[in-house]
C-alpha cells in the first residue's frame, strides 16, 4: 500500500489491522524461539527500523521484527514510513532520504535497516549527512545498505556497521542464533574477536581500517563522492546471484582505480546463488581468486561468514581492527584490551596478536555453511 494512499474507511482499516495481527500470531506460533539474549537485559537500548531500499511484501514480518528484537533487549521504534511503497522501493526517494533525517532525531542510539534490495543509491545526494554527522548512531543493514555505511564514512568519516536487517533476519519463522547473538553482543560493545576457519588463506598479520560490504554496491560508488578513500585498509565482500565473470568484473574496476592493490588484506565472504553454463568450461569462482591474487600483492583470507548465507555476522564499517591466520584459523580483533589472565602470567603478548582475549569463536568452512555453531572461550557483559 502506498503510504500516501490514506484513503480507507475506519471499518476497512480496522479489518485490515485485525487480518494483519492473525498473520502475525500465525508467524509467532510457526516461530522457533529466539536463543538470545542469555541473559536479561536490564537497559534496553533504543533501536530505530527504517526501510531505505525495497518495499516490505509482508508487513506481519515487520511486526513478528520488532516483538523479537524487543525480547532481545532493544526498546524498538518503527520509522512512519517503513511499510510504505512506491513502485519496488519502500516508499519515494524523498520519503525514504527524509527517514533517515527522522532517525538521526530520535532518541535511539541504533538505527536498523528493515531489509536490503536496491534504492539506496537513489538518495545518497538527498541524505543531510551534516544532520548524520551531529547526531551520530549506530547504523546497520547489509546488502544494498553498503551503499549508506561507505557513504557516511566518506561524507562524516563516522563508522557504521553491517550485519542483520530486521526483516530478513527476525522477520521470518527461524532465526540464526548466531547472527543473533554475535548482533547483540556488537551493539552492546561486547564482541572483541571474530575467529573463524580459513585453510588455505595467506599468511598476514596486519591493522587497518575495516571497510567493505556487498561488491556491486562498492563497485558502483567508484568515482563518486561516496567511496571512501582507504589505504593500508582491510576489504571484505561478499555478493549473491552475480556469476563469476561478474564479480570478476567489478574486481577489474576496483584493480583499475587502483584500491584493491592499496589494502593490506582482503576478506573474502559468502558468494552465492549463482548458476554457471555450458560457455564456462569449467571456469569458477577459484579461477576468479586466482586471478585476483595474481594481480595484487595482498594477503588473501578465505572463509569470513558474512553475506547472504544462512549466517552473517556484524562487522564495523570504518574502524581500525586487527587480522592475522594462523594453522588454518583466521582472528579478526575487533577491540584491543588488555586481559590479566592468571594461567598465563608472563606470555608475551605482543606474540599473540590478542589470541589470549575473552572471544567468541566461529567454526565455518570456506563454502558459505557453517560447520559448527559451537561456541568457544567466555564473553563479558559489560
Amino acid at each position: 500500500m502506498n503510504a500516501s494512499a490514506e484513503h480507507h474507511s475506519k471499518k476497512e482499516k480496522t479489518q485490515e489491522e485485525t487480518e494483519r495481527l492473525n498473520d502475525v500470531q500465525i508467524l509467532l506460533d510457526e516461530a522457533d524461539d529466539v536463543p538470545v539474549p542469555l541473559s536479561v537485559y536490564e537497559d534496553p537500548i533504543g533501536l530505530y527500523l527504517l526501510s531505505p531500499s525495497g518495499a516490505l511484501q509482508d508487513r506481519s514480518k515487520l511486526v513478528l521484527a520488532e516483538k523479537r528484537l524487543t525480547k532481545m533487549g532493544f526498546r524498538v521504534t518503527v520509522d512512519k514510513a517503513a511499510d510504505a511503497q512506491d513502485l519496488r522501493f519502500a516508499g519515494t526517494d524523498k520519503q525514504r532520504a527524509r527517514a533517515f533525517s527522522r532517525a538521526a532525531k530520535d532518541s535511539s542510539t541504533v538505527v536498523m535497516s528493515t531489509r536490503g534490495g536496491y534504492g539506496i543509491s537513489r538518495i545518497l545526494h538527498q541524505i543531510d549527512w551534516k544532520l548524520l554527522e551531529n547526531n551520530p548512531k549506530k547504523y546497520i543493514g547489509y546488502s544494498d545498505f553498503t551503499a549508506f555505511n561507505l557513504a557516511l564514512l566518506a561524507k562524516t568519516g563516522l563508522s557504521s556497521f553491517t550485519g542483520p536487517a530486521a526483516v530478513s533476519d527476525f522477520g521470518n519463522k527461524k532465526v540464526d542464533d548466531l547472527t543473533a547473538e554475535i548482533f547483540v553482543e556488537s551493539m552492546r560493545g561486547e564482541l572483541e574477536i571474530l575467529s573463524f576457519e580459513s585453510p588455505d588463506s595467506d599468511a598476514v598479520d596486519a591493522r587497518g581500517t575495516l571497510w567493505g560490504g556487498n561488491l556491486a554496491m562498492i563497485a558502483s560508488l567508484v568515482g563518486t563522492p561516496y567511496l571512501p578513500k582507504i589505504k593500508n585498509g582491510i576489504l571484505f565482500f561478499e555478493d549473491v546471484g552475480e556469476h563469476p565473470y561478474r564479480v570478476e568484473r567489478m574486481l577489474t574496476h576496483l584493480l583499475h582505480a587502483g584500491i584493491l592493490q592499496k589494502q593490506k588484506a582482503i576478506l573474502l565472504g559468502h558468494i552465492t546463488d549463482y548458476k554457471l553454463t555450458e560457455n564456462d568450461n569449467g571456469y569458477d569462482m577459484p579461477h576468479v581468486i586466482k586471478w585476483l591474487k595474481e594481480q595484487v600483492n595482498v594477503p588473501v583470507v578465505y572463509g569470513l561468514p558474512y553475506g547472504h548465507g544462512e549466517v552473517r555476522v556484524t562487522l564495523p564499517i570504518g574502524k581500525k581492527v586487527g587480522v592475522a591466520t594462523e594453522d588454518g584459523m583466521a582472528y579478526l580483533v575487533l577491540e584491543e584490551h588488555v586481559h590479566s589472565h592468571e594461567a598465563e602470567a608472563g606470555a608475551d603478548d605482543s606474540s599473540e596478536q590478542g589470541h589470549a582475549h575473552e572471544s567468541v569463536h566461529l567454526h565455518v568452512h570456506d563454502e558459505p555453511k557453517l560447520a559448527s555453531k559451537e561456541k568457544t572461550g567466555k564473553k563479558s557483559k559489560k
